[in-house]
């Protein structure tokens, strides 16, 4: 593997950056979609970064990665209730990358437009408005309209250096892939 490409986890001061870009994307996205605290539970969904993934969950070629799985290892439901569980997969690796090769990039802004488009995914999945397999025109169509989504839960937010990562995605770059499964998530 190439050094640039060298595949370290966030330190601690990383993750913090992304449990606070968490925290702003999830406020944001209650707001948008109306989803009270009590209602984040139906939408079965965890966050890690390359520390925590599994090797099949780990890439070079996007900022994030999604899998679903039939069910989280850490929840247990009844019968009547559906498993679906969609782990955010982080690429440290990758965003860091980004942060390095573009001056104008700074970290907290850029996690913050990462999770905040995958989360769109996630609620847009679990509600059904797109579906998690689909034709390569239909990902494109729904990259587009994420990225328009994004873009106008973010444009109005007063954080420091939003402007320069909204203006990187005005050409909807690929941020993420997505991979599904029927094997039950597990933690490495």
């Amino acid at each position: 593997m190439p050094q640039e490409m060298k595949r370290v986890p966030f330190g601690r001061e990383e993750i913090e950056v992304l449990r606070q870009s968490i925290s702003v994307a999830e406020e944001l996205i209650s707001d948008f979609y109306k989803i009270s605290t009590s209602e984040w539970k139906r939408y079965r969904y965890d966050i890690q970064s390359l520390k925590d993934l599994l090797e099949e969950e780990i890439i070079d070629t996007a900022f994030a990665q999604v899998h679903r799985y039939s069910q989280s290892p850490h929840q247990r439901l009844r019968g009547s209730e559906r498993g679906e569980f969609f782990k955010i997969c982080i690429q440290d690796h990758m965003v860091r990358k980004a942060v390095q090769r573009d001056a104008h990039i700074q970290l907290f802004p850029l996690m913050t437009y990462i999770v905040t488009h995958e989360l769109i995914h996630v609620v847009r999945f679990a509600r059904f408005l797109h579906q998690f397999y689909s034709t390569p025109a239909e990902e494109a169509a729904e990259e587009r309209r994420v990225h328009a989504l994004t873009y106008q839960l973010l444009e109005n937010l007063k954080i420091k250096g939003l402007p320069e990562v909204l203006q990187a995605f005005t050409d909807c770059r690929t941020m993420e892939t997505f991979h599904g499964t029927q094997e039950t998530a597990s933690q490495g």
